[in-house]
């Protein structure tokens, strides 16, 4: 069985969020896809609100902090990218977007992503496709077709979109990204770049201390 690493963000600002709910409801089943392609998914899932401030003065100072910078080579070394924006003002949120900016404009080139948004009423469900979709088009992703838009009515019994339910779209949606990721070399483990085994070429200190004096 070969492995594949997927690397969920959500924008959702308060604990719990609805987009968290939803981010997970999309790993899950693309989790359940993958292992029926006989293919394990590593998930590891970002929550942009812990990284606001970190976010923010690298817009500032140009540079990330090493937890963002921790975060955005997991980003970049993900198999497939799971996304999900709360709907503000008909378009994706503040945070999403500083966090879309901050992104290596190459990093997601070429990587499968599916996105999720979330917000009050159906009405807003437009928004993936005419201003999520683009983000991901201009870094050269590759967006699933199947966007996920959950309003509030999709929860639990207050109704919600009785010709193709939340589930359903949720399925169709993570067999796309499946089938995407599954068909897809495994992307290179990232190097750490502080892990003494990867300083100096994988040389310890004393090889390379020994190395330097001649020894």
């Amino acid at each position: 069985m070969s492995e594949r690493r997927i690397v969920v963000v959500t924008a959702g600002l308060s604990t719990p969020s609805s987009s968290r709910l939803l981010a997970d409801r999309l790993s899950s089943a693309v989790v359940a896809d993958l292992a029926a392609r006989d293919v394990t998914a590593v998930v590891t899932t970002i929550e942009l609100r812990e990284y606001a401030r970190d976010l923010m003065d690298n817009l500032i100072t140009g540079f990330p902090s090493l937890r963002l910078e921790s975060m955005l080579a997991d980003v970049a070394a993900a198999d497939g990218l799971v996304v999900v924006s709360p709907i503000f003002s008909t378009s994706y949120s503040g945070l999403f977007k500083t966090f879309i900016d901050v992104l290596d404009p190459q990093a997601l080139a070429g990587v499968p992503v599916l996105i999720g948004a979330n917000a009050g009423t159906a009405r807003h469900s437009l928004a993936i496709d005419y201003a999520i979709r683009p983000l991901f088009a201009y870094l050269h992703a590759d967006a699933v077709p199947t966007g996920v838009f959950a309003a509030s009515s999709d929860w639990g019994d207050a109704g919600g979109d009785a010709v193709r339910p939340l589930q359903e779209r949720i399925d169709r949606a993570a067999e796309e990204l499946g089938d995407a990721v599954a068909r897809r070399t495994p992307r290179p483990t990232p190097v750490d770049p502080f892990d003494p085994a990867s300083f100096g070429g994988g040389s310890s200190m004393g090889n390379m201390i020994g190395g330097l004096s001649g020894v």
